[in-house]
């Protein structure tokens, strides 16, 4: 998908004000209570955004200075700051939460317009810097989420959710996944084919081949929040009539 880093930089920053307000509304009591994400707190997903935001500062440094910096020293460095973090009194996760997204804007607004096009080296293998914002976008929304405080996938932006749910559909056909099956985002009414070589949409002649794919109706939020295991898809309607499909395990 075509990525402008510079006009997604503002989106990043109202999904980052949204974060604060629902942050600035929690207790250290809340802190430690679960979250959508299996064995992790809210402590645990609000580390894991701080730390997130500083990661990607350290690949845009990267790319501005030219000195070799990793996202994160590794994996399992990261993995434990994550949990020496997570039972943090509230106020200071805000205010980490507040200074780590300031750096990741700073570094940002310091990167040069041939900066964005040069390749980083992330968690998710080679990529362009100007994906970074689109990444931290992604994070903040989803992760916001998974908190469990009140925003669900229906606060998100419609550009959001559209975009989410295009990229979890080409990530899934890259993936060769066996979900086969067609998406119907209400807002657009654009079809929307996940391993479309599998089969045939509803209502195409049984002559044109293949078996007849099921399609999944409803707003794109709804079918994004779904397919990356953030809703239970209850309002969206199954052509032919049965049960959603599983989806599978997404990022």
């Amino acid at each position: 998908m075509t990525i402008d880093p510079l006009a997604l930089l503002p989106e990043v920053n109202r999904a980052t004000d949204r974060l604060f307000r629902t942050v600035d509304g929690l207790d250290d009591a809340a802190i430690g209570e679960p979250s959508l994400l299996p064995g992790w707190t809210r402590g645990h997903v609000l580390t894991h955004l701080a730390r997130n935001a500083d990661g990607f500062v350290n690949l845009l440094t990267s790319v501005r200075t030219g000195e070799e910096i990793p996202q994160y020293p590794s994996l399992a460095v990261r993995n434990a700051d994550i949990a020496a973090g997570a039972a943090r009194p509230a106020a200071v996760h805000l205010a980490d939460l507040r200074a780590s997204a300031e750096r990741f804007a700073e570094a940002a607004r310091a990167l040069s317009p041939e900066g964005w096009a040069a390749q980083v080296r992330s968690t998710r293998g080679i990529l362009p810097a100007a994906a970074l914002t689109w990444g931290r976008l992604r994070e903040v929304e989803v992760h916001h989420v998974d908190l469990a405080a009140g925003y669900r996938t229906a606060d998100w932006p419609d550009a959001f959710g559209q975009r989410l749910l295009h990229e979890v559909v080409h990530h899934l056909a890259e993936r060769d996944d066996p979900l086969a099956l067609v998406l119907l985002p209400a807002e657009t009414g654009q079809p929307l084919t996940i391993n479309s070589g599998r089969g045939r949409p509803v209502g195409i002649p049984a002559s044109e081949s293949g078996p007849e794919l099921r399609t999944v109706a409803g707003p794109a939020h709804e079918l994004a929040g779904w397919l990356t295991g953030r809703s239970t898809g209850t309002g969206l309607v199954v052509t032919p009539t049965g049960p959603l499909p599983a989806p599978p395990a997404w990022i």
